[in-house]
């Protein structure tokens, strides 16, 4: 398979408007959605021929097997260098969150706190909170990475039996975490006496010059848990399903997560991923290019129109996070820019401490409308 170019070229305002999903009906028409982590592209060739094969076929039953686990298996190997994902030690689940919460259920009480670093992703502090477990902020330092003095302020007030839920690649900042930053975070929740899991969805999108480290890669990882999905990287979020991968040592407290469990993920969602590990390589690589070249659009964009916003181009993701505070529009920019300049952003606030005056910007889509999101910003500031 050849790809002609940049995928995230080739849909038009139109033809994405003609979309049913959250992020083209959220909002009204005339307000350019740039929110939730939707890519505006054409599905990969091999994941449609996958689905169309499996609806003609009438294959719509419930998942079985180990086809999944086994693709994934040989993209890690091959874009990572990993050998860890061994099919006996996964567990198919409906989507990356519900893996999570299947995990916290087998290796925590209800009442052990759950450290994340902040900012991070809003939905952990909600499902987490939901389970009965309070939620615990570790913040980021400045420059976006973990912060050792912060992980081992917030694990002493954790506890032992306590659970780091760590975001790799991280969730709004778009930082990959190094080898030796993950080694330094399992040696610490070891000393702590913490279990950690790590939520690697947005594993294959990292960009060129970046290499992916998974957390159960690292020394000392053996007892941690990682979760990855096909859902961000080849945009498949309506084809629910994910995979809860455990470490060497986690394998018994893996057997704690039922086999039923994989009911809940959709049997095509897992043909689809399945599809897009083993096949949607080449698909990949031609959108992490756009997304590479938004990338440096939009710095470009920043630094000319709107040069009081602060940004740290990202080594992954297609998740772009600004600092707005200079420009005065309070602890949520977010509402200015939706109100003034009809284009919506996911509010800074909602990823916890560190997100105050922010907003997370997607630019998984054509620079067309990247460039059309950064008129509008500027177009909102008052005077």
């Amino acid at each position: 398979m050849t790809i002609d170019g940049n995928p995230l070229r080739r849909l038009s305002l139109d033809q994405l408007r003609r979309r049913t999903s959250e992020k083209w009906r959220t909002y009204p028409p005339d307000v350019l959605p740039v929110f939730v982590a939707e890519m505006d592209a054409p599905l990969a060739d091999p994941v449609v021929r996958a689905i169309t094969d499996a609806v003609r076929l009438g294959d719509t039953g419930y998942p079985a097997g180990s086809a999944y686990a086994e693709a994934l298996d040989g993209f890690a190997r091959t874009r990572w260098g990993w050998k860890g994902v061994e099919p006996a030690r996964t567990r198919v689940v409906a989507d990356v969150m519900a893996g999570i919460l299947e995990v916290l259920g087998v290796i925590s009480e209800p009442g052990r706190a759950v450290v994340v670093s902040s900012p991070t992703y809003p939905p952990y502090y909600i499902y987490v909170r939901r389970t009965g477990r309070p939620v615990e902020e570790a913040p980021l330092g400045a420059d976006g990475r973990l912060d050792p003095a912060s992980l081992d302020a917030a694990f002493r007030r954790a506890g032992p039996g306590a659970t780091y839920l760590l975001c790799n690649p991280q969730n709004p900042t778009a930082t990959v975490h190094t080898a030796a930053e993950l080694s330094e975070l399992a040696a610490l929740a070891d000393r702590h006496g913490l279990r950690v899991v790590s939520d690697e969805i947005f594993a294959p999108l990292v960009l060129p010059g970046t290499t992916f480290v998974p957390y159960l890669s690292v020394p000392g990882a053996s007892r941690g848990f990682a979760v990855l999905s096909a859902t961000k990287g080849w945009n498949l979020a309506g084809l629910k399903a994910a995979l809860v991968v455990a470490g060497p040592d986690a394998a018994d407290d893996l057997a704690g997560i039922p086999e039923w469990v994989r009911e809940g993920a959709s049997h095509v969602g897992v043909i689809a991923h399945t599809a897009a590990f083993r096949d949607g390589g080449e698909w990949l690589d031609a959108v992490l290019a756009g997304i590479d070249e938004n990338r440096r659009l939009l710095a470009s964009l920043l630094a000319t129109e709107l040069p009081k916003v602060g940004y740290r181009p990202g080594e992954s993701t297609y998740l772009a996070w600004l600092d707005c505070r200079e420009l005065g529009l309070g602890d949520d920019p977010a509402a200015v820019f939706l109100e003034r300049g009809r284009v919506a952003f996911v509010p800074g606030p909602t990823f916890g401490a560190g997100g105050a005056g922010h907003v997370r910007f997607n630019i998984g889509t054509s620079p067309e409308v990247v460039t059309e999101a950064v008129r509008r910003m500027a177009a909102a500031l008052p005077g």
